[in-house]
């Protein structure tokens, strides 16, 4: 079996469901007799102290890097601040972090036969791909949104010369990686579009822990303490960021004020929830709860609490991102209303599954129709939910996603590089380990 270097901007005990998706894919790897190490970030995103406690970090290189334990994975944390809505920062932050993280890669985690890469962001290939070099390896690169395209689409990125610098990285890293694995159909066409090599894309989807996310009793002890047991819950939990339209979900409400039972419930952190509370504030909406991050312990019970889901995309978003968290839904057995465009392949599995409803991004009117027809026909909404399960069991369980990263790193490791390559491997590996040595 292969050792294997996961360099990823997110991992445990960080709780943001990109560093839960990663260190699962991990624990299957290892389970699939893959030895596992681990380049990151310490938490900054969602902080648990249970997780923290759980996996505590320690100083490595002083302040600089840490080091932790997920089970028995060594887990690397190059040190960056608490994740805010710093944009030109956060750049700095990823620049410190993939110049830590490479000299980690090289002198402190010893031999490796692969390098699996995520994004975002866009710049981790760059790392993957000296690392990678340094080593003779090859590198797989994990294309979770596609950049700059989705920044692009956002208005968050408008200056033509950055936009052909981003493009102009995009294609080097695509073209230096040994395989690009996207997370669906769709994605890949677009990167066939860009004159990505077809032999070189693979779809690999994400998943779900579909053992920890099981269809859970409507009356719970998170429905209680919220005042939701006698409600209809309209529920999104997750990332309040640029890719949601919480815009269209505010206007719903407003319109749906009518109907008293119908309870919109937002769980969650992110770039945008100061403006969120702030226009919660101003337009004084009863029918709006907003709730903050909760550990991921809890995060059955949120689900179970709700009784249709919400995956709110602005105009355009779906075509370079894929939310995940409508597995997670999917998973829970609770319905979705995914605002989505037609030509995605959110809305396409929406329909596929027949677990809801899939209705064009930045309008409020569908959303409002869609949420009136759930509310009004409720006993038609478990049936969706169990459709939706059935989907996701037998597409997006952790353990067939997994197989599939098991059987492509298997086959990249069978080819043995060249005379004149381990040669070179060879005097790099003693430079570097004789200077960690020092």
């Amino acid at each position: 079996m292969a050792r294997v270097l996961l360099l990823s901007l997110v991992f445990a005990p960080d709780g943001v469901s990109t560093a839960v998706l990663m260190t699962e894919l991990a624990q299957e790897l290892q389970a699939c007799g893959h030895e596992l190490t681990v380049l990151t970030t310490t938490p900054h995103y969602n902080l648990e102290p249970e997780a923290r406690a759980r996996q505590p970090l320690r100083p490595y290189w002083g302040s600089l890097l840490q080091r932790s334990a997920c089970g028995d994975m060594p887990v690397y944390h190059a040190a960056i601040p608490v994740k805010g809505s710093r944009v030109g920062a956060r750049m700095l932050d990823y620049m410190r972090f993939h110049a830590v993280s490479t000299m980690a890669g090289l002198v402190a985690t010893g031999r490796y036969d692969v390098v699996l890469a995520p994004s975002p962001p866009l710049t981790i290939g760059v790392s993957a791909w000296l690392l990678a070099l340094a080593r003779g390896v090859p590198f797989i690169y994990n294309v979770q949104e596609i950049y700059p395209d989705v920044a692009v689409s956002l208005g968050v990125l408008k200056n033509r010369r950055m936009i052909r610098a981003l493009e102009g990285l995009e294609r080097f890293v695509y073209g230096r990686a040994r395989v690009v694995t996207v997370i669906s159909e769709w994605f890949r066409r677009r990167l066939l579009a860009k004159g990505v090599p077809p032999e070189k894309l693979q779809v690999i989807p994400n998943f779900v822990d579909t053992d920890f996310m099981q269809p859970g009793s409507r009356q719970n002890e998170f429905a209680h303490s919220h005042g939701l047991d006698d409600t209809f819950v309209v529920l999104y939990a997750g990332n309040i960021g640029l890719t949601q339209g919480f815009e269209t979900i505010l206007a719903a409400a407003r319109q749906l004020r009518h109907l008293p039972a119908v309870r919109f419930v937002v769980v969650g952190d992110g770039a945008r929830r100061a403006w969120l509370e702030e226009q919660l504030r101003a337009q004084g909406l009863p029918n709006v709860l907003l709730l903050p991050y909760q550990p991921r312990s809890v995060v059955p019970q949120i689900y179970a609490s709700s009784d249709v889901c919400l995956v709110p995309l602005k105009r355009g978003t779906a075509q370079e991102t894929f939310p995940s968290k409508i597995y997670t839904i999917m998973a829970a057995g609770r319905p979705v209303i995914a605002s989505a465009d037609a030509e995605s392949e959110l809305a396409w599995v929406v329909g596929q599954a027949g677990c809801g409803w899939a209705v064009p991004p930045d309008d409020s009117a569908a959303l409002v129709q869609a949420v009136s027809a759930a509310y009004h026909g409720r006993d038609s909404l478990s049936q969706q939910g169990r459709a939706g399960r059935t989907y996701v069991v037998a597409h997006h369980s952790r353990q067939a996603v997994a197989r599939q990263y098991d059987e492509l790193i298997t086959r990249l490791c069978l080819g043995k590089p060249s005379l004149k390559t381990r040669d070179r491997i060879n005097r790099i590996n003693r430079i570097f380990y004789k200077n960690s040595e020092d």
